[in-house]
C-alpha cells in the first residue's frame, strides 16, 4: 500500500487528521467542497470554520474537555496550538477570533508539503487502495449522505443543531450592562444584560411566541440536549431559562447590589473585542423574530446583529454498529471516520476523534499496527463510548468524566476529577511512549 491517504471534509477533524498524517511523513489529499458548494451553515470557505460559539469550552483540569486538550497538546495537535495562537478573552474558557483561527489552519495546511488541497465535492466515498479519512460533519451533503448510508448499511441518526447570533460591540447600551464573571472568576470577560421580573416576563413570553424556522416534511426534531434551542429552553417552563442561560447565580449588578432575577450573557467573538456572541442562545427563530425578541433584552435594543442564529440539520453515523475503536469501518478497515459524523459532540471532541484517525490512517498506509488509546485517556474514553454505546439509544456525547473507568482504590468524591485527569495524563505519557508516537 502507498504512503498515502484521502481525507473527505475539511472541518476540524478533517484538519487535524490532515495535520496529524503528514506529521508522520504520509502524503494527504484533503478534500473540501467549500466555497464552490456551500452548507446552510457555513459563511466562508476557510477550514476549520467555527460555525456555531467560538469557545472551545473550558480550560483546566476540573473539566473533562480541559483534560482532552492538555492530551491533545501532548500530541502535537493543529487545532490547539492555532486556538491558543488566536485567543480572545473569555474567562477560565478558551474561545478564540475566528477569522485568525481559521485562516491560521489553512495557511499552515496550504503551505505544507505533504497535504494537498482540492477544493470540490465528493459524493461517494473513494474506491481506492490506499485509506480514507471521513470527517464530512454534521452537514455532509445529501449526496455523500446517501452513499455513507449505502455503505455503513445502517441507517442514519439525526438532530438539529442551533447556532447563536452575533452582535456588534459599539451598538450594545453599556449603560445598562455590566462587564463580571460568574462568582468573579477570570476578568469580567463578559457582558452581562440583565433583568428584572418584569422585564424576564415579558421577554419569555415573547421567546415562547415567536415564529419558529419550519422544517421541511420529511425532517424531524430530534434536539441534542447539550445545544438546546432557547426558546425550546424555554417552552419547556417558566423557570427553566433561570436554571439554564439565564441563571443569574454568581452574578451581582453593580447598580443596584443586588443579584439580577434573570441575565444574558455575551462573550467575546474576535480578537479585537468589536463582536460579541449570546451565550447560550442557539436558535431556530425566523430572522425577524431574532431582531424583534432579542432586542427586548436589556442593552440590546439597538443592537446589530452581523450574524443571526441558523438551524441546520446534523447528520451522524450509529457508530456503535458500524466502527471500532480505531475509528475504523467495521465491514471496511481502509475506512476510517472523525468528527461529528461520528457521534462525538463539539468542536475540542470533533478534532480529537481527527487526531485519532489521522495517526490511525497513517499507521495504516506505512503498514503499522493501528493504535487504541488507553480508555482511562479522555480520547480512548471517548472512543471508546461511541463504538461501544447502545446501538439502539445511541445519541451524540461531549467528554465528561463520567466515560473514564472509576478508580481502582478509594478516592474522594471531590478529588475524583484531579485522580482522573493526572491518570489520564500519566497513561497518555506511557502509551505516546510505548507507541513511539512521534510528537516533535
Amino acid at each position: 500500500m502507498k504512503n498515502e491517504i484521502i481525507i473527505v471534509g475539511g472541518g476540524l477533524a478533517g484538519c487535524e487528521a490532515a495535520w496529524q498524517a503528514s506529521r508522520r511523513g504520509t502524503k494527504v489529499t484533503l478534500y473540501e467542497m467549500r466555497p464552490g458548494k456551500m452548507t446552510p451553515a457555513h459563511h466562508t470557505g476557510l477550514l476549520s470554520e467555527l460555525v456555531c460559539s467560538n469557545s472551545l469550552r473550558a480550560s483546566g483540569l476540573e473539566n473533562a474537555v480541559g483534560l482532552l486538550k492538555e492530551e491533545m497538546k501532548m500530541l502535537g495537535s493543529l487545532i490547539m496550538s492555532s486556538a491558543e495562537k488566536s485567543s480572545v478573552p473569555a474567562g477560565k474558557a478558551l474561545a478564540v477570533d475566528r477569522e485568525l483561527f481559521s485562516g491560521g489552519i489553512q495557511e499552515i495546511l496550504e503551505k505544507n508539503e505533504l497535504v494537498e488541497i482540492r477544493r470540490q465535492e465528493i459524493e461517494t466515498i473513494p474506491q481506492v487502495d490506499i485509506p480514507v479519512v471521513v470527517a464530512t460533519g454534521p452537514l455532509t451533503s445529501p449526496a455523500l449522505a446517501e452513499d455513507i448510508k449505502r455503505i455503513t448499511g445502517s441507517e442514519h441518526l439525526y438532530f438539529f443543531d442551533a447556532a447563536a447570533p452575533i452582535v456588534t460591540l459599539e451598538s450594545i447600551d453599556m449603560e445598562k450592562i455590566f462587564r463580571a464573571s460568574r462568582y468573579g472568576r477570570g476578568s469580567a470577560d463578559y457582558l452581562n444584560c440583565p433583568m428584572d421580573e418584569e422585564e424576564y416576563n415579558r421577554f419569555w413570553k415573547a421567546l415562547t411566541e415567536a415564529e419558529r424556522y419550519q422544517q421541511k416534511e420529511f425532517e424531524k426534531e430530534v434536539f441534542f440536549e447539550g445545544c438546546m434551542p432557547v426558546e425550546e429552553m424555554a417552552s419547556r417552563g417558566y423557570q427553566t431559562l433561570l436554571y439554564g442561560p439565564l441563571k443569574p447565580v454568581g452574578l451581582s449588578d453593580p447598580r443596584t447590589g443586588k443579584q439580577p432575577y434573570g441575565v444574558v450573557q455575551l462573550r467575546q467573538d474576535n480578537m479585537s473585542g468589536t463582536l460579541y456572541n449570546m451565550v447560550g442562545f442557539q436558535t431556530s427563530l425566523t430572522w425577524p423574530e431574532q431582531k424583534r425578541v432579542f432586542s427586548m433584552i436589556p442593552g440590546l435594543e439597538k443592537a446589530e446583529f452581523v450574524r443571526y442564529g441558523v438551524m441546520h440539520r446534523n447528520t451522524f453515523i450509529n457508530s456503535p454498529r458500524v466502527l471500532n475503536a480505531s475509528l475504523q469501518l467495521k465491514s471496511n478497515p481502509g475506512i476510517f471516520f472523525a468528527g461529528q459524523v461520528t457521534g462525538v459532540e463539539g468542536y475540542v471532541e470533533s478534532a480529537s476523534s481527527g487526531l485519532v484517525a489521522g495517526i490511525n490512517a497513517s499507521l495504516l498506509a506505512q503498514g503499522e499496527e493501528l493504535l487504541v488509546f488507553p480508555e482511562t485517556t479522555a480520547h480512548g474514553a471517548l472512543c471508546f463510548y461511541i463504538t461501544t454505546a447502545d446501538p439502539e439509544n445511541f445519541q451524540p456525547m461531549n467528554v465528561n468524566y463520567g466515560l473514564l473507568p472509576p478508580p481502582k482504590e478509594k478516592v474522594k468524591k471531590k478529588e475524583r476529577k484531579l485522580y482522573y485527569s493526572q491518570r489520564a495524563l500519566q497513561d497518555m505519557s506511557v502509551f505516546i511512549n510505548k507507541s513511539s508516537l512521534d510528537i516533535a
